[in-house]
C-alpha cells in the first residue's frame, strides 16, 4: 500500500467494499491485467453484522457462479434456492396450518441455478479470492475520504487518512459502491426521488424456520397431504417464500444454520409504527398470519435491522470521464423479485467492459448507449413497484402479473446475459428500441391489472379451499424459459430471437387482457372471440367496465380457441364459481397419456 506522503497509481479504485464492489473487483481480476484499489471504511471486512439482501435469481445466480467462477462456493456455503413461492390466506380456513394456505409457485427447479446467500460470507470469500491476485491491493479502516474527479485525460486523485496518515491515489477508473452512503452521487448532486414508497423491517433468527411443519397435522397426514399432487415433494423452505396480502409481504429465506426474515411494505398501506421493530413484526404477522404463531414467537432474534424508504433513482450512474456506481450506490427499486442482485450483476458487466475499452472514441460512445442501458434496466422494473403492487393481495391478480413480469424477464434480461451481448453496443442499440416499445405495453398492462384488482375487491370472494397454481401452466412463460438454451449466438442471432420472442410476449399480455375482459363482464365467450383477440390493444388499455361492455356487444361472434390456450389451466383454476374443491391437474410437462403410458410399461415388465 501507499505510505504516508507517498503517491500511487491504480488503474481502478473502487471505494466501498460490499457484494458490487468486491464482485466487479473480482470481474476485472479475472478479465484483465488492471490495477485494482478497494477502499473500504470498516476496519473488518466482512462486517459482523448480518447483511440483508440474500436471496438471488437467474441473473444474479449466473453472474455469481458462471461469471465470477463460484459455483463450487456456492454449492459448499450456501443453499440452492428453490424459486420463489407466494401464500394467500384462503377464505373460510382459520389459516393457522401450512395446509391451508393457496400457493402459486413453480414445480421444477430452474436450469439456471440461484442461491440464497449468506452475505458476509460470500462477501469473505470474493475478498479472500481478490487478495489471492497481485494486481489486487486492498486498505480497510479508511477514514476522510475525498475524491477529485478529473473531466481530462489526468487521472483522478483520491485522499483518505488511515491510521492517522493521509494516503494520496491517483486513478484511471473510479467506481462507487458504497452502497446507502452514495458516496459521489450525494457528492456530485446526482441523487434522483423515486414513485416507490415502501419500508422494510427485517432480522435473523436462529435456525431452520420451517414453513411445511406450520401445521397441526402429523408427519404422515403432513406427507400425504393432497396438496403435494400439485407441488410436489422438492423442500418448499429452499424457496423464498412470500406472504403476501394488499401492499405488502412477508420474507422467508433460508441460511445455513438460520433464518432471514423480513415484512416489506407499502407505507400508505401499512402504518410504519405498527411495524417498526422486529418484536411489533412478529406480532403483526402472528396476526395476519396464524400459521407463524406456531413457532415465530419463540425464535431467538440474533440481529435485526430496517429502511424507512429504501427506494431511489440517480441521475447518472456512469461517465466518459471514466467514473461509475454499481449497486446500491446509484439506484434502488424493491426487494421483490431480487433485482438489487441482477442490477449488480448487468452494471458491472458493463462497467467492467467500459473500463478495459482504452480506445477514448470508442469509450465515448459505449457510455452514452451504457447510460441509457443502464437506466431502461432500473425503469423497467419501477412500474411492478409503483402501480400494481396492491395486486399482492389476490391471487388471480398476481400470477397474471407475476407471469407477465417473469415471461418478460427470462427473454429480454436472462437470454441476453447468458449470451453475453449486452457489451456489444450493435445489439444494444436495437434492443433498446424494443425494449421502449415493450416499456409502454408493460405500464399498460400493469395498470390494467392493478384496475381489475381493486374492482375485483367489491365482488363475491370465490374460493374456500386453498387454490394451488403453477406459474409454468402460462404456454408463453414455458417458451420463455426455452431461451435458457439458447446459447452462443451472437449480437445480431440475439436480435433476431428477440423480435421473434416478442410475439410471445405480446401473446401473454394479450390473453391478460382479453381474460380481463370476460371476467368484468361475466362472459367466458369473450375467451375465444376472435375479433375481441384480434382486436384488443394491450398497449392502450382503459379499464373502464361500461366502455368494455359497449366494446364487447359489437363483436363478431365468430370463435378462434388460439389465444384461450396460452393458459387454459390459469381459466380452470380461477373460474370456479361455485366454491367446491378443485380438480387437481397434471402440470403441462407430466399429461396423463404420459402417465397412463409409462404406468402400461411398469405393469408390462411385472
Amino acid at each position: 500500500m501507499t505510505q504516508a506522503g507517498s503517491v500511487s497509481n491504480f488503474d481502478v479504485v473502487i471505494l466501498g467494499a460490499g457484494l458490487a464492489g468486491l464482485s466487479l473487483a473480482r470481474q476485472l481480476l479475472l478479465g484483465s491485467n488492471k490495477k485494482v484499489l478497494l477502499l473500504e471504511k470498516w476496519a473488518q471486512v466482512p462486517v459482523e453484522r448480518q447483511k440483508v439482501g440474500e436471496a438471488t435469481v437467474q441473473v444474479s445466480g449466473y453472474y455469481l457462479s458462471k461469471i465470477l467462477d463460484l459455483e463450487e462456493h456456492l454449492l459448499r456455503e450456501h443453499l440452492m434456492k428453490y424459486n420463489l413461492r407466494f401464500y394467500w390466506k384462503t377464505p373460510g380456513q382459520k389459516n393457522d396450518c401450512y395446509e391451508d394456505y393457496s400457493q402459486s409457485y413453480i414445480r421444477n427447479l430452474s436450469n439456471i441455478a440461484s442461491y440464497q446467500l449468506n452475505r458476509n460470507k460470500i462477501e469473505g470469500e470474493l475478498l479472500r479470492l481478490n487478495l489471492q491476485n497481485l494486481n489486487f491491493s486492498f486498505q480497510p479502516g479508511i477514514s476522510d475520504l475525498d475524491v477529485a474527479l478529473a473531466n481530462t485525460e489526468q487521472p483522478h486523485v483520491v485522499r483518505y487518512q488511515v491510521e492517522g496518515e493521509q494516503r494520496e491515489i491517483h486513478a484511471g477508473w473510479v467506481v462507487d459502491t458504497t452502497g446507502r452512503a452514495k458516496f459521489i452521487s450525494r457528492r456530485f448532486g446526482l441523487t434522483k426521488s423515486s414513485p416507490i414508497h415502501h419500508g422494510s423491517t427485517f432480522f435473523w433468527v436462529d435456525g431452520l424456520l420451517n414453513i411445511e411443519k406450520l401445521t397441526a397435522a402429523s408427519d404422515v397426514e403432513r406427507l400425504k397431504h393432497k396438496g403435494r399432487r400439485m407441488t410436489g415433494h422438492l423442500p418448499v423452505w429452499l424457496a423464498t417464500n412470500h406472504f403476501v396480502g394488499e401492499g405488502y409481504w412477508f420474507w422467508v429465506i433460508p441460511l445455513q444454520g438460520r433464518t432471514s426474515l423480513g415484512l416489506v411494505y407499502d407505507k400508505s398501506r401499512v402504518p410504519e409504527e405498527s411495524v417498526s421493530s422486529p418484536a411489533k413484526v412478529v406480532d403483526w404477522i402472528c396476526r395476519e398470519f396464524p400459521l407463524f404463531a406456531r413457532d415465530l414467537p419463540n425464535r431467538k432474534i440474533i440481529d435485526h435491522g430496517m429502511f424507512r424508504d429504501f427506494a431511489y433513482d440517480c441521475r447518472q450512474t456512469i461517465s466518459a470521464d471514466r467514473w461509475a456506481l454499481s449497486g446500491e450506490a446509484g439506484r434502488f427499486t424493491d426487494p421483490l423479485y431480487s433485482p438489487g442482485g441482477d442490477l449488480i450483476a448487468l452494471y458491472n458487466t458493463l462497467i467492467a467492459d467500459a473500463i478495459c475499452t482504452e480506445d477514448a472514441n470508442a469509450l465515448a460512445i459505449k457510455v452514452r448507449v451504457y447510460e441509457l442501458l443502464m437506466w431502461a434496466f432500473y425503469e423497467a422494473y419501477v412500474p411492478s413497484y409503483s402501480i400494481s403492487y396492491d395486486a399482492l393481495g389476490d391471487q388471480e391478480c398476481y400470477a397474471m402479473k407475476y407471469g407477465w413480469e417473469l415471461t418478460v424477464y427470462f427473454t429480454f434480461y436472462v437470454f441476453p446475459f447468458i449470451n453475453q451481448v449486452f457489451t456489444e453496443t450493435s445489439f444494444i442499440v436495437p434492443y433498446l428500441d424494443l425494449f421502449a416499445k415493450l416499456g409502454v405495453l408493460n405500464n399498460s398492462l400493469q395498470t390494467f391489472i392493478a384496475a381489475y384488482y381493486h374492482w375485483k375487491k367489491g365482488q363475491p370472494v370465490q374460493f374456500s379451499e386453498p387454490n394451488f397454481f403453477d406459474f409454468m401452466f402460462f404456454e408463453p412463460l414455458r417458451k420463455s424459459e426455452e431461451l435458457f438454451y439458447e446459447v452462443g449466438l451472437s449480437g445480431s442471432e440475439c436480435m433476431k430471437v428477440l423480435k421473434h420472442a416478442k410475439s410471445n410476449v405480446e401473446r401473454l399480455a394479450r390473453f391478460i387482457a382479453v381474460y380481463i375482459y370476460s371476467a368484468v363482464l361475466g362472459d367466458e365467450n369473450l375467451l375465444s372471440n376472435k375479433e375481441l383477440a384480434d382486436s384488443i390493444r394491450p398497449d392502450k388499455l382503459q379499464f373502464d367496465p361500461e366502455k368494455m361492455r359497449q366494446e364487447c356487444s359489437r363483436l363478431d361472434s365468430a370463435k378462434d380457441v388460439k389465444l384461450a390456450k396460452a393458459a387454459p389451466n390459469f381459466i380452470a383454476r380461477f373460474r370456479k364459481t361455485d366454491g367446491s374443491s378443485q380438480e387437481e391437474t397434471a402440470p403441462p410437462e407430466i399429461q396423463p397419456a404420459a402417465v397412463s403410458i409409462t404406468a402400461a410399461k411398469y405393469a408390462a415388465r411385472r
